[in-house]
């Protein structure tokens, strides 16, 4: 075959090639350009047919990555240093707390130390932005110091400070309305004045109390959120020395004779005081130290180092018990329910002190009496000195006492008779003596048994008197 021929051929059959493939590649090609152009109208957020559009929405302008968030906010182009809606009417800010811990109550300092979230709800139209998925922008505390926040503070707070660590611990959160969140964690000491004339059987009722500090009720409505729902608590606070019993809300009008009249906020707690420490720490040891004195009211009474000693001891340790009780509590000028009850029982124990002594100088009085008797009879009778003087008095005769008694009168006999009753032991005499002694001289024995039945008896009614009234 000529070559000429077959190269002919092979140019026929590429045109023909070609000519039946570039509809199909145009297709492609077609397709393809539909497909990428639908593709981008969905991004957009078009609605978008293949040969029209109907309609074009603007591009949201809070997802741009250039822009900044006081060009959304339009931050230059207000004044914030003004509240919002100045000279109109005034601005509601509402308030909900979260209760995070009660850390410490003092009686002493009179104050209490409290961690909450303080939010704050409020609406400035000045923040409003465009957004069409309708969702929040989040800031932390470096936008704040931009924009207007109302001025809170703690009234009769002694210290108090937001948390920093590891930044700031404030937040605020801005709808496309307009509507303001501004929450931060806060850390606060305010003043708790407490009655503690019932103490430790005392309940009391502290508040902390919130208030904005230059705008009035004319600018600025303080109120609950959603009223006592607004005041949330977690249930881990507990406290070593209270009960926490409830917790609640209340709302009230503040009046300045200089400024004016604002809104304040009161979050009022009740705390119950726990007893079981003081009855282990204060009441046991005092009620021990009182049956303790009563001891000596068992001992002889001869036996003076023995009495003295443990009337002393029970003094002192009952002294040492109201002063560590008082070191640890405010200086008020009122009683307490624990100085009425340490009190009583250190007198029942300075009693029994006295109880001794009395016994011990009516002994000396009687002894005394005895000695002197006992030398006038020695004297007088001729008996025999006060050694002899049993065997020598057990002789006299009954005719010889009676003469005895009518030269020295009704008193000497019986001052006889004693001294007989003192010197005999199972005679005759010695009985009739002792009525003569009972009629004449007080028994110090009689004082000790009286004083087992009284002291005890005494006590009994005051504890039951004192837990009546303070339980």
């Amino acid at each position: 075959m000529r070559p000429d021929l077959v190269l002919l051929s092979l140019l026929l059959w590429m045109l023909r090639v070609s000519g039946q493939s570039s509809p199909r590649g145009q297709t492609l090609r077609s397709y393809r350009h539909i497909r990428l152009k639908r593709e981008m109208l969905l991004v957009e957020g078009t609605n978008c047919q293949i040969g029209s559009c109907t309609s074009k929405k603007s591009p949201d302008i809070t997802k741009a990555q250039n822009t900044k968030s006081e060009q959304i906010l339009k931050i230059d182009n207000h004044d914030f240093t003004m509240r919002p809606g100045f000279g109109g009417p005034a601005v509601p800010v509402g308030v909900d707390v979260q209760v995070e811990s009660l850390d410490a109550i003092s009686e002493v300092d009179m104050d209490f130390t409290m961690t909450l979230y303080l939010r704050h709800y409020w609406k400035d139209e000045r923040l409003a932005f465009k957004s069409n998925t309708n969702q929040s922008m989040t800031f932390d505390g470096r936008l704040v110091k931009k924009i207007w926040v109302p001025d809170m503070f703690f009234v009769h707070s002694k210290k108090s400070f937001i948390h920093d660590t590891t930044t700031d611990n404030v937040m605020l959160r801005v709808y496309p309305d307009g509507k303001v969140l501004y929450s931060l964690r806060v850390t606060v000491t305010a003043m708790c004045n407490m009655d503690l004339s019932r103490f430790p059987l005392d309940t009391q009722t502290c508040s902390l109390e919130i208030e904005s500090y230059a705008y009035t009720d004319d600018d600025l409505m303080l109120y609950w959120k959603e009223g006592n729902s607004s005041l949330n608590t977690d249930e881990r606070i507990s406290l070593s020395q209270f009960l926490i019993q409830k917790f609640h809300t209340t709302t009230k009008l503040a009046f300045y004779s200089s400024t004016g009249s604002y809104n304040r906020l009161y979050i009022n707690f009740t705390l119950r005081r726990h007893i079981f420490f003081f009855l282990l720490q204060t009441y046991f040891p005092a009620t021990l130290m009182v049956m303790l004195s009563w001891v000596s009211f068992w001992i002889d009474r001869r036996a003076v180092p023995a009495r003295v000693s443990l009337g002393i001891t029970t003094v002192l340790t009952m002294s040492t018990i109201i002063t560590g009780v008082n070191a640890s509590m405010p200086r008020v000028s009122y009683i307490k329910a624990v100085d009425i009850y340490l009190w009583i029982s250190f007198v029942f124990v300075f009693l029994s002190v006295i109880e001794y002594a009395a016994v011990n100088y009516l002994s000396t009085l009687q002894e005394r009496k005895e000695r002197k008797l006992r030398e006038k009879l020695a004297c007088t009778c001729g008996l025999a000195p006060p050694g002899m003087m049993s065997a020598s008095y057990s002789e006299v005769d009954a005719n010889t006492t009676g003469n005895y008694d009518m030269l020295e009168g009704n008193r000497v006999r019986r001052e006889t008779m004693l001294v007989d009753l003192a010197m005999e032991s199972d005679q005759v005499t010695g009985h009739v003596g002792s009525r003569a002694y009972s009629s004449v001289w007080i028994d110090t024995h009689a004082i000790d048994m009286y004083s087992r039945v009284i002291f005890p008896g005494a006590y009994i009614l005051f504890n039951i008197i004192y837990w009546s009234i303070y339980s």
